[in-house]
C-alpha cells in the first residue's frame, strides 16, 4: 500500500476544514490495514482513522497519517427464531446499512436512521439517537490494535459503552483500528416510538400500527427538517453531548424556567436537552461571518463556507461559557477535535 504525502482532508471531514495530512491511505480489507501498520513510516507517525469524517473538527494540519478505512461488505453469520446476527464492514456507511436491514425487515437499528458516518465509527462513541444506542443491538467487533497489528475480538461487555462513550474514547483512545461490527437484531420488533416526535409524525402520516419502516421514515423526515444536509452546509450533526444533571439541579432550574425539558436517565439525575439550553441563551441561528449555529437546530454548529476549525472551536467554547453562566450546566462537546 502506497502512501500519498501533503494530502488535503477536506473531503473527508463533513464540516469541510481545508487542513492537509502529512501522509494519507485507504484500505479496503484487514491485510491492507496489517500491511500498512508494518510500513516504517506508518510506525514513527501518529495515526487518524477517518470513516465519514462526521464527528471531526480539525482546527490545524494533521501532522501525522490519515488512514480511511474502506473495509465493505454485509452477512449473515447465524439466526434463530428472534435474532439474526449480522457482520458488517467498518466502511460501511451506516444510514446505508440500517436501510439494507430494513429491507431485510431486522428491527433495532430503525430509530439510528440518518445518523451520519460509518459502521466502524459507530461503536466508538456509542451513536445514539431518539431513545435507541447502538449498544442496544451490538454483539461484538474486530479490530486491528495499532502497535501490533494484530486482530482482536472485542464483546460488548469490554467495549464499556456509556453515553456516547467506549473503551475506544477512554484507556484505549488511538489503540485500535475497527474493522467490523457485528449486530443482533430482531426478527420481532419492539417499537420504540415515545422519543422525541416519533409519534407525532406517526401520526400526522396516519400510521396507526406502525412497523420498523415507518418508524424509520418519521426519523428521516425528523432529522432533515432539523439537521442541514453536509453536503450542502458544513456541519457534524450534534456538536454537544445532552448533559446529565442531578435531580436536585433539575428541581431549582424548574422553579426558574418551568418550560425546561428533561428525560429520566436514573433515580439520581435526568437529561437535559443541550438544544434548548443553547436556544434559550440565544444563539440557535446565530451567524458569525462565515459560520455559526443552524437556525433550525442549535445543537448543530455549520461552516458556511471557508471557515476555519478554529473559529468554530472558539464559538463552542463561547456557547459552553454562556451555558454554563445561565444555568450552571457545562456542556461537552460530543465531536472530537483534533
Amino acid at each position: 500500500m502506497k502512501l500519498q504525502s501533503d494530502i488535503s482532508l477536506k473531503l473527508y471531514n463533513t464540516f469541510g476544514i481545508d487542513v492537509k495530512a502529512s501522509f494519507f491511505a485507504r484500505f479496503n480489507n484487514v491485510q491492507e490495514l496489517q500491511e500498512l501498520l508494518q510500513q516504517p513510516e506508518v510506525k514513527q507517525e501518529q495515526i487518524l482513522v477517518l470513516g465519514g469524517g462526521s464527528n471531526l473538527l480539525f482546527t490545524k494540519d494533521f501532522d501525522g497519517v490519515a488512514l480511511q478505512n474502506g473495509i465493505k461488505g454485509i452477512e449473515v453469520l447465524r439466526q434463530n427464531e428472534e435474532y439474526v446476527y449480522v457482520k458488517a464492514g467498518g466502511g460501511e456507511i451506516w444510514h446505508e446499512f440500517v436501510l439494507r436491514m430494513l429491507e431485510q425487515n431486522l428491527g433495532g437499528v430503525e430509530n439510528l436512521s440518518l445518523i451520519p458516518g460509518t459502521v466502524g465509527a459507530a461503536p466508538l462513541q456509542n451513536i445514539g439517537a431518539y431513545g435507541v444506542e447502538l449498544k442496544d443491538v451490538f454483539y461484538e467487533l474486530e479490530a486491528v490494535e495499532i502497535s501490533s497489528a494484530q486482530t482482536r475480538i472485542f464483546s460488548k461487555e469490554e467495549c464499556q459503552f456509556g453515553y456516547r462513550e467506549s473503551v475506544f474514547k477512554n484507556e484505549l483512545k488511538g489503540q485500535y483500528i475497527v474493522t467490523s461490527v457485528t449486530f443482533k437484531l430482531h426478527r420481532k420488533h419492539n417499537l420504540n416510538i415515545s422519543y422525541g416526535a416519533i409519534k407525532s409524525i406517526l401520526d400526522e402520516m396516519q400510521v396507526k400500527q406502525p412497523s420498523i419502516q415507518d418508524v424509520s421514515a418519521a426519523v428521516c423526515q425528523i432529522r432533515s427538517s432539523k439537521l442541514p444536509d453536509p453536503k450542502q452546509i458544513g456541519n457534524a450533526g450534534s456538536f454537544f453531548k445532552n448533559p446529565e444533571i442531578p435531580i436536585a439541579l433539575f428541581k431549582a432550574l424548574k422553579e426558574q424556567y418551568p418550560e425546561i425539558p428533561a428525560y429520566p436517565v436514573s433515580d439520581i439525575s435526568v437529561k437535559v436537552p443541550a438544544g434548548w439550553l443553547i436556544e434559550q441563551c440565544g444563539w440557535k441561528g446565530k451567524v458569525i461571518e462565515n459560520y455559526g449555529v443552524h437556525k433550525n437546530q442549535a445543537l448543530v454548529l455549520v461552516n458556511y463556507g471557508g471557515a476555519s476549525g478554529a473559529d468554530i472551536q472558539k464559538l463552542a467554547c463561547t456557547i459552553i461559557d454562556s451555558v454554563e453562566e445561565t444555568f450552571g450546566i457545562r456542556l461537552h462537546p460530543e465531536v472530537n477535535i483534533i
